[in-house]
């Protein structure tokens, strides 16, 4: 379906999509708003949005909190989360395209996903005759030592990735290499950006370096972190843009199947 036509498939239920654009928004914002700002951000009128907050709060999927006058979401969107989470609609997506990498690249490649100050891995292609890698599917790695980690963590507005690592002891080493403190990370999510790809060099596992690129979901949040990882003899550094750009193909790819957007590692 192209754009025109979730346009005119929108316009044609405009109280739905109205519903799902709040939901949306709630779901961006850091805690509970008034009505009066969803309204405003959303351009609906004022009487519009509290008629479907009602709507949403008597279907559980919005959260009411009449002390402060504002709203949150509920517990039915988080059974939507853990619903998503099981049906792993991200991995079914993702794995053959990560396949077609790792037959591309020759190298071993995964799919991770934020949470909290980790990555978790959802996919992992293991190219033939690689060495097996500690990022097997539901492995937790602190994410500013990995590469797809990075990639994540370089599309995130300043302010959330300074709420994930606020002080020292948010900083967790496995090789004594890789950020120990804030301005440490600040410089290499700086340097993802600028080359477009994270990168990661014996800071996860001696001898083995990786490869980031994000993939952005269709508000511009990072949804996935593709990663490749090889022996570090095995690919130049000047090698490394060439990889890069193969990796970006696969990232828009999984970012159309999710009806993303797709940015490297340089979002934000």
């Amino acid at each position: 379906m192209g754009r025109a036509d979730r346009q005119s498939a929108s316009s044609k239920v405009p109280a739905a999509d109205q519903a799902l654009r709040i939901l949306s928004f709630l779901a961006s914002q850091r805690g509970p708003v008034p009505a009066a700002t969803i309204a405003s951000a959303l351009e609906l009128p004022r009487s519009t949005a509290y008629h479907l907050l009602a709507v949403l709060q008597e279907r559980g999927f919005v959260a009411h909190l009449p002390e402060a006058r504002r709203y949150g979401l509920g517990v039915r969107s988080l059974e939507l989360s853990s619903g998503y989470s099981r049906q792993q609609p991200l991995a079914h997506l993702g794995r053959p395209l990560i396949a077609r990498l790792v037959d591309q690249v020759g190298e071993s490649a995964h799919l991770a996903v934020l949470h909290g100050r980790d990555v978790v891995y959802v996919v992992e292609e293991r190219a033939a005759h690689r060495p097996a890698l500690v990022t097997g599917v539901g492995v937790r790695l602190p994410s500013q030592l990995t590469a797809s980690g990075r990639a994540l963590l370089s599309a995130l507005p300043p302010a959330q990735l300074r709420a994930l690592f606020p002080d020292a002891a948010a900083f967790v080493g496995r090789t004594g290499r890789g950020p120990s403190n804030y301005r440490e990370l600040r410089s290499a999510l700086q340097s993802a950006r600028q080359r477009g790809f994270a990168v990661e060099d014996g800071e996860v596992t001696e001898g083995m370096a990786s490869v980031g690129v994000a993939v952005l979901d269709h508000v511009g949040w990072p949804a996935a972190g593709i990663a490749v990882t090889f022996p570090r003899e095995n690919i130049a550094d000047a090698d490394l843009p060439t990889l890069a750009e193969q990796m970006n193909e696969t990232a828009a790819a999984l970012a159309r199947r999710i009806r993303g957007t797709m940015a490297g590692a340089a979002a934000g």
